[in-house]
């Protein structure tokens, strides 16, 4: 796979489309689907403000509802397009496909799910990319099987040679491997200068193992937006204190420091069954003009929203209810993943 012509761009750069899986019945989202729908339509309805959207579908009777469903919410249809394909779940960001460019060439990388380390069955959603690209949604990518366990919540890069993930995360799904061994197959299958893997960091009821889309995120001008916590009393109070001081610690390709902006801290919220909820900022999704930001009716969500208007000035913030998210342990950016400008035909 190493190939220095093939790069994987930076979140911000111009899309084609985002992708997301619909939930339903048989999905984990059983016990809360009407709240979590209501989050879909809030985030399709945002996306379909900015740019195209692609949803896979169950069957042809869940495309039905979902096409009622986005036409009553208002949604621009001429900008959604629904495929029918098999998955287990929706969470997008780690069964879907990573894009590589090469010019105006395209590559989606086809990791092997597993689950999130064996946690769950993701036999549908380890075959839904190959699905994807044989019934011809991308017409302008070729379809590369990597025989490598890898989720795409777990690596996040700067555009400029640098990927950054956790050691936790990487080191669950590959035990044979240490930090250097990690390090170097990343950096060949990415092509990137250096990797980076951050030793602290993990939030109450995340099941992914530390991913690195809900602690940091990097973002233009040499910046990484990171979750904080500014309560002493609180148990992750230490760890994310730790994790700021290792990004602080960073240097870009070039010997740069990148510049710190911290998301606030939510008050603590917990399931019905008593679970402490991953509330993160930090996951927060980048479109074509615009920055979807999870809220979950906390008092922080304005602040939240205010640090991510100083990291992407050029952007509108836009603000999508991600309470029901959580329940299941993800949020904005993990049901999502954007594919980059010209990998799928849009006209």
């Amino acid at each position: 796979m190493n190939d220095a012509a093939w790069q994987l761009p930076a979140e911000w750069e111009r899309q084609s489309a985002v992708l997301i899986a619909w939930p339903h019945a048989s999905t984990d989202w059983a016990a809360n689907l009407a709240d979590v729908e209501s989050t879909y339509v809030a985030l399709a309805t945002a996306v379909a403000r900015f740019q195209h959207l692609r949803i896979v579908v169950a069957n042809t009777a869940l495309s039905a509802h979902v096409r009622a469903r986005l036409t009553g919410a208002g949604v621009d249809m001429t900008r959604v397009r629904l495929i029918i394909a098999d998955y287990d779940d929706t969470w997008l960001r780690d069964s879907g496909p990573i894009t590589q460019r090469d010019n105006n060439r395209f590559r989606l990388l086809d990791f092997h799910f597993t689950g999130w380390g064996g946690k769950f069955g993701a036999s549908r959603d380890d075959r839904l990319i190959g699905a994807l690209h044989a019934a011809g949604m991308f017409q302008n990518a070729e379809h590369a099987r990597v025989d490598f366990a890898l989720e795409g919540g777990a690596i996040e890069v700067d555009g400029n040679g640098t990927l950054m993930s956790t050691l936790t995360c990487l080191h669950q799904r590959h035990p044979a491997l240490d930090e250097a061994g990690l390090g170097e197959a990343l950096g060949k299958i990415f092509s990137v200068a250096q990797v980076v893997l951050l030793k602290s960091g993990e939030l109450q009821g995340d099941d992914t193992d530390a991913h690195i889309d809900t602690l940091a995120r990097f973002a233009p001008d040499r910046t990484i937006v990171f979750q904080s916590c500014d309560d002493e009393s609180d148990p992750h109070h230490a760890s994310l204190t730790a994790m700021r001081n290792e990004l602080a610690a960073m240097r870009d390709v070039d010997g740069h420091p990148y510049r710190l902006l911290a998301l606030p801290w939510a008050k603590p919220i917990h399931a019905a069954d008593g679970r402490r909820l991953a509330a993160s900022y930090a996951n927060f999704l980048i479109i074509n003009d615009a920055l979807l930001m999870p809220a979950y009716g906390d008092c922080a969500d304005a602040e939240a929203k205010r640090a991510l208007a100083r990291a992407f000035p050029d952007r509108e913030i836009v603000a999508i209810p991600a309470r029901a998210l959580i329940e299941q342990n993800g949020s904005l950016h993990c049901i999502t993943m954007q594919l980059p400008d010209g990998v799928i035909d849009v006209a």
